[in-house]
């Protein structure tokens, strides 16, 4: 078997690419096609681990979960983790290589072309259809030397592809046209279509629009496809999508400093559908609300940068004042690490070697290392006894009389750490609040109002039908789906 394959490239970043695969995976699968997803090159620090023991980009797991699919690493065989503002770490087929800096990897990303080739490869063998997603904007012709992302690889693979604008942004005409107008002839004439995206108000209106833009591109413009108002309830990639996750229906305040290097946020998607909860960001220059019942330090991809961001903040002394009058705090995964007495990077994994004092809120000392244990996990919550369902993804052993408090425990052993009072907790586990039992029990014991009839996973899973469903309203997809082709590698 060999599947067909259709692109789908931006006219820039947060365009709703991400969305618009996931729901056309879910559609097809509906209509009984065995369906994958793909994106040659990712960049986020929202990252979930793979049944083969790898990790690949939020987005790629969201879409193989609309596709009915395990994740797997060659949907996403490049992922590339910021830890600081010229340089990231490289993921390759779900393993992190190397960190390099943005020159290093511009000048040697090519070579990775082979392995996304060959990623890509295995998804067609077995499927029917794969739909790859582009990264960021297909017009940044600075970047197309080398490219592996957008029009390098569709070249590479002889794809068709859609290009998607975001109309809420205003200047969707232009961004579509100015795209054709600057990429390179041979990369336009492997464009198939244009795509209209987070249409608002009535559609017709925009009748004029889809024609002119048809008319001068040569190319059938689709859509447009009205906003989906409950892409809230599906796991965001993008850092820009986290502002989204702040909820102000709840009484109680549970407060997340936004750390510069923040991984992993969508832990805090379920709490943001319980109806005690108010989920508050915090920015950087603001204080951490002083009405807050819990503090959650969030996952970092650069934990000492992040501690060291953190106390730059304030953040530190009001976190400590909240614990002094009472309040709750829990660490995850990076969150954990600053709650300790000291971070240790003795061989440089994130940066020059060194130690960092922590918030000395826990007794507990991290030591960073090379292996990073990437691991989905069955576990119980120490207090409770109830089930999680969790994962690992992170560098380093923590350890410390704390630890003899755990927060869980895996497979009968300790994980994680509480102190003396129970306040203050800390565990490596991501996803945990995504097990309703737990989260009910969890919330309550803080005075907190819970849905009783929430079940996370499974309003997840009917968001993405709702998702198949929107798209085959606004969206032609038997005409989509001809747009399709087998991949000719050259």
């Amino acid at each position: 078997m060999t599947a067909r394959a259709l692109m789908f490239m931006g006219t820039g970043s947060d365009v709703g690419k991400s969305f618009i695969v996931a729901g056309l995976c879910r559609a097809y699968t509906n209509r009984g096609l065995r369906v994958a997803p793909f994106k040659p090159q990712n960049m986020s620090n929202n990252a979930a681990v793979t049944a083969d023991g790898g990790e690949i980009g939020r987005a790629q797991a969201l879409q193989a979960r609309a596709a009915r699919r395990e994740p797997i690493t060659a949907m996403n065989p490049v992922l590339l983790k910021p830890e600081r503002e010229t340089g990231s770490q490289v993921i390759l087929r779900g393993r992190r290589i190397a960190s390099m800096g943005a020159r290093e990897y511009f000048a040697r990303r090519e070579a990775f072309l082979p392995d996304v080739l060959k990623a890509f490869s295995e998804l067609t063998a077995e499927s029917d259809l794969v739909l790859v997603e582009g990264a960021g904007s297909a017009s940044e012709i600075n970047l197309r030397e080398g490219d592996i992302a957008n029009f390098g690889f569709a070249q590479a693979a002889s794809l068709p592809a859609v290009l998607i604008g975001d109309i809420h942004r205003g200047g969707v005409i232009a961004a579509i046209i100015g795209t054709f107008a600057v990429v390179d002839p041979a990369d336009c004439d492997l464009l198939a279509a244009t795509l209209i995206n987070k249409f608002h108000g009535d559609p017709s209106l925009f009748n004029e629009g889809r024609s002119y833009i048809a008319a001068w591109t040569g190319l059938p413009c689709l859509g447009p496809v009205p906003h989906f108002d409950r892409a809230h309830r599906l796991p965001a990639e993008d850092i820009l999508g986290l502002d989204t996750r702040q909820s102000e229906q709840g009484d109680i305040v549970v407060a997340v400093p936004r750390l510069e290097r923040i991984a992993n946020f969508d832990d805090l998607d379920p709490l943001k559908r319980e109806p005690g909860v108010r989920l508050v960001i915090v920015q950087p220059g603001q204080p951490i609300p002083p009405e807050a019942k819990l503090v959650i330090l969030p996952g970092s991809k650069a934990t000492r940068a992040d501690l060291a961001f953190l106390k730059a903040q304030g953040w530190d002394i009001d976190l400590k004042a909240h614990v002094r009058a009472g309040g709750y705090a829990l660490g995850v995964c990076g969150g954990y690490q600053m709650l300790g007495k000291t971070i240790s990077d003795p061989e440089g994994i994130e940066g020059a070697p060194g130690t960092s004092e922590g918030l000395g809120l826990l007794d507990v000392e991290t030591v960073l290392a090379p292996h990073k244990q990437l691991r989905i996990e069955n576990a119980a919550d120490a207090v409770s006894g109830l089930p999680l369902a969790g994962y690992h993804m992170h560098m380093g052993v923590t350890s410390g009389p704390d630890t003899a408090s755990p927060f869980a425990r895996v497979a009968g052993n300790p994980e994680g750490a509480r102190n003396a009072s129970g306040r203050v907790r800390g565990t490596y586990l991501h996803g945990l609040f995504a097990a309703d039992g737990f989260r009910r029990d969890f919330l309550s014991r803080l005075g907190i109002a819970t849905d009783p009839l929430l079940d996370f996973e499974a309003d997840v899973d009917a968001t993405l039908d709702a998702l198949a469903a929107h798209l085959e309203i606004h969206l032609d997809l038997d005409a989509l789906l001809a747009l399709a082709r087998q991949p000719v590698a050259k």
